[in-house]
């Protein structure tokens, strides 16, 4: 019974995380809430005073007459806003972003790379990033090219903080007045927009932010959610948009509205969680839309309102998303691990402080978790090591009653009352070490933490599968880059070694499936992170010294 429990474990581990990597976990959708009061009491809002519309000569042109082309548009101007974290460019139609490229991240592990780029759209396929007010009454046209006060923005590292604005009037009498905020040492942006109505008749209208991305490739897989992601009433919604045409809309208190990958995301913040309507798009040409908008407001003429956000683009970093507040960093989902995971991270981190090494950091934590359940994997040792010593007996009595399958399991039992075993004594333990080892599987499978971080030797990257030297032709069951998986061999072969000093089942066929586990276990591994392949190796090291500590104890 207790190498049936084992087996059966192991092989629904293996099912687990196999229909993990190749389907991936389908996300949940929040409801759909059709009815919205309008004055719900977590509801933002806008700044309200009267305004005096701008002088004539502070007016910025009126739209072009004539439609763009290819997403150039008449009198259009890119400002360049350089930061130590950062290199972005804002253009003044719209305003939106043309480029977003973090300096600290790079496209590979190559120094001399072109660093990451936020922004995925072409400029002829949309706006990145824009937000604005729409007004109900007039019909939609193309972008306003606003007036800017600066021509670029340069922040060095001990700069204040410096501002940009853009000043628009839009064809039905609207003054618009966008104000950024930048900063040197953080990645957040302020933006406050200051709407006029500048008009004689009241204007109904909403402001609206929309986030904009190419359909991605990746999904994400096991180790993170690719998409949509908001906080809608205090918990986490992530919102996939597959097929073209395909739409899903959301209400509820908003407390932010996200594009993530892997690594990355882009998000919209209002200043004060509102109640607010969030709708995700997948067009027809392979671009998803992400579209915020806030409860409708009436501006009368010459009145002014406002409403504040907080921009976040830059690397879905957990201990920047929490300084960050406003449970940004919630956007950092672990599934039902997470309540473990996070810990986890937050430990290995802590180790990478001191050490500046993840490979040794993810050796520490591994030794750590291992310390922990000490107790836990020496009791199942134990138990497994008694179970080895009644193998005879119990295939006497399997040999016995090879007819009677319930005089054999009164027999089975009795005997192990006599001698004081339990069946189950080397599978509990095991049961209670497998959330935290599926915690760390998405930890190390997927934090930005080991993006591009080195260990030693080969190893440069390990969020990447480890490969010595690169072959130009390809090996089955591998992803690319070919080459030497020496880490998952060593993986492998540490796990022969364990398998072969856990006593053998009674059942021959058992016997050979468990020794066939850890070639499954290699080629399963095979295109895993090397850190997780890590944390792996040494966790099966420590367990054959445990094992061997045990076999040689006297009984």
């Amino acid at each position: 019974m207790d190498k049936r429990t084992i087996l059966a474990f192991l092989l629904s581990f293996i099912i687990l995380v196999g229909w993990s990597l190749f389907f991936g976990p389908k996300q949940e959708q929040a409801p759909v809430e059709k009815d919205v009061p309008a004055d719900h009491v977590g509801q933002q809002v806008p700044e309200v005073r009267k305004a005096t519309p701008p002088p004539p000569q502070a007016q910025p042109p009126a739209l072009e007459k004539t439609p763009a082309k290819a997403g150039v548009t008449e009198n259009e101007k890119e400002i360049e806003i350089d930061t130590p974290l950062y290199t972005a460019v804002f253009t003044n139609a719209g305003p939106t972003i043309r480029s977003f490229k973090l300096k600290s991240y790079r496209q590979t592990t190559d120094p001399a790379s072109p660093p990451i780029d936020l922004v995925s759209l072409k400029k002829e396929m949309g706006d990145f990033l824009l937000i604005g007010f729409d007004n109900h009454s007039a019909p939609k046209k193309e972008a306003t090219v606003f007036q800017v006060d600066q021509n670029a923005i340069h922040l060095g590292p001990e700069s204040s903080p410096k501002d940009i604005v853009f000043t628009g009037v839009t064809p039905d009498g609207l003054s618009i007045v966008q104000t950024f905020r930048f900063y040197p040492d953080r990645y957040p942006i302020d933006l406050k927009v200051d709407v006029t109505n500048g008009s004689k008749s009241p204007v109904e209208g909403v402001f609206r932010g929309s986030l904009k991305a190419m359909s991605p490739h990746d999904k994400g897989g096991y180790y993170a959610y690719v998409g949509f992601a908001l906080l809608l009433n205090d918990k986490l919604e992530e919102v996939e948009v597959k097929d073209p045409s395909d739409e899903k809309a959301l209400r509820g208190p908003l407390g932010w509205v996200a594009y993530e990958d892997n690594y990355f995301m882009a998000a919209i913040v209002p200043d004060v969680p509102s109640e607010g309507t969030f709708t995700g798009r997948h067009l027809s040409s392979g671009i998803l839309e992400g579209t915020y908008l806030q409860p409708p407001v009436s501006i009368n003429s010459s009145e002014l309102r406002s409403s504040r956000y907080e921009l976040y683009l830059g690397p879905r970093d957990l201990g920047i998303l929490k300084d960050f507040g406003k449970d940004l960093d919630r956007a950092i989902n672990f599934g039902w691990t997470d309540i473990i995971a996070k810990p986890l991270l937050y430990v290995l981190r802590f180790f990478d402080t001191y050490i500046h090494n993840y490979g040794l950091s993810i050796i520490l934590l591994t030794i750590l978790v291992k310390i922990l359940f000490w107790p836990l994997t020496h009791k199942s040792y134990k138990s497994m090591k008694e179970m080895q010593k009644l193998q005879p007996r119990m295939a006497k009595l399997r040999e016995k009653y090879k007819n009677d399958k319930q005089k054999l399991n009164q027999e089975m039992m009795a005997l192990y009352k006599t001698y004081k075993v339990n069946p189950m004594g080397g599978c509990l333990p095991m049961i209670i070490q497998i959330p935290v080892f599926f915690a760390l599987f998405r930890v190390l499978g997927g934090c930005i933490e080991l993006r591009h971080a080195p260990f030693a030797l080969w190893i440069n990257d390990l969020s990447a599968p480890d490969r010595l030297f690169h072959f130009p032709f390809q090996i089955p069951f591998m992803t690319p880059p070919y080459g030497i998986p020496v880490l998952t061999l060593l993986m492998g072969a540490s796990m022969f070694i364990q398998q072969k000093m856990t006593p053998t089942p009674g059942d021959p066929a058992q016997a050979k499936i468990m020794m066939f586990l850890p070639i499954i276990f290699t080629f399963m591994f095979i295109n895993f992170p090397s850190g997780l392949v890590l944390y792996w190796l040494v966790n099966n090291v420590i367990s054959i010294g445990q094992q061997y500590r045990i076999h040689k104890k006297p009984a």
